[in-house]
């Protein structure tokens, strides 16, 4: 997953993966953290915030469940089989 380096309040670099819909945030003490269902126009919104610290800190941090994530992890993991068949995402899309 690529990162965009910030530094506003706590955060330090902020990363989304579009397929699973998960959003990377590393903390000035370097923990990341991996949140869950995050759309994208989110991910937008927080990396144009002129106040980014302030947006996660409103719209992020207590509004989507995390997980710890450890270093040198790149991101979820992609399924081999949405070569074949596609992401769900992408096949619910379609009919």
């Amino acid at each position: 997953m690529e990162m965009k380096r910030l530094n506003a309040g706590k955060l330090r670099a902020v990363g989304y993966d579009r397929a699973s819909r998960t959003l990377r945030v590393e903390l000035d003490d370097g923990k990341l953290l991996d949140y869950s269902h995050v759309g994208e126009s989110l991910w937008q919104r927080l990396v144009t915030s002129a106040a980014a610290w302030s947006f996660y800190r409103d719209n992020i941090e207590d509004q989507f469940s995390c997980k710890l994530a450890a270093r040198g992890d790149s991101g979820p993991k992609a399924n081999p089989l949405d070569e074949l068949f596609g992401r769900p995402e992408q096949n619910r899309d379609e009919g």
